[in-house]
């Protein structure tokens, strides 16, 4: 019966996924800023989705406020330990985590727009799969101050959290049940995150 007494008491319950799921939501996004392991743009857009389907007014806009913040947290911090790294002789781990993630070529190119087109490549870097570790490098590399990277990263992390929102709406309005939507969205978000990886490997077969 617990299913009947939730169907019938609907504000207790959002009230107890909101008090859980905001906290949690905030965590893994700035732990996978930190550590470029936890599928983040997953996380929102299934976040989004829930939000979608709940009565409770502002959800959406607390999803957006959440991952915004904890993904703009999380870049910063892991800029500024690097970049502790970068004028210490013995490095960091942090820094030789951020080397290890960004390829020679993907460097080389992030290098060559920054150079070109300074903040915007931060902005958009947020939005391509696996472009924010080697333009974050070049950043470092190029010898920006903290407050310059977090200047462009603002908007960088803003324009993430909308994109992956939108994704989680728009599953959300695809599907009657939430689940079906977070498994829909989790999908797609694992597709896109795939994609920059099999096309290196297809231009490398070829």
């Amino acid at each position: 019966m617990s299913w009947l007494a939730a169907a019938t008491t609907p504000i207790p319950a959002e009230s107890t996924q909101q008090a859980i799921g905001y906290p949690s939501l905030f965590l893994l996004v700035l732990i996978g800023a930190l550590v470029p392991v936890v599928p983040t743009g997953a996380l929102v857009s299934s976040a989004a989705v829930v939000a979608f389907h709940q009565t409770a007014p502002f959800s959406l806009a607390l999803v957006f406020v959440t991952a915004s913040l904890a993904a703009f947290l999380g870049d910063a911090t892991l800029y500024w330990l690097a970049r502790r790294g970068l004028k210490s002789k013995n490095g960091s781990r942090w820094l030789e985590a951020v080397r290890a993630r960004a390829p020679e070529e993907r460097l080389a190119q992030a290098q060559e727009k920054l150079a070109a087109h300074g903040v915007a490549v931060l902005v958009l870097s947020r939005l391509v799969p696996a472009g924010r570790l080697p333009v974050m490098l070049a950043c470092l590399l190029a010898r920006w101050p903290m407050r310059r990277f977090a200047r462009g990263n603002l908007p960088a992390c803003l324009a993430w959290a909308v994109t992956y929102q939108l994704i989680g709406i728009l599953g959300g309005s695809l599907f009657p049940e939430p689940w079906e939507g977070v498994v829909a969205v989790v999908a797609l978000t694992l597709v896109i995150s795939a994609v920059p990886s099999v096309w290196r490997r297809v231009r490398a077969a070829r």
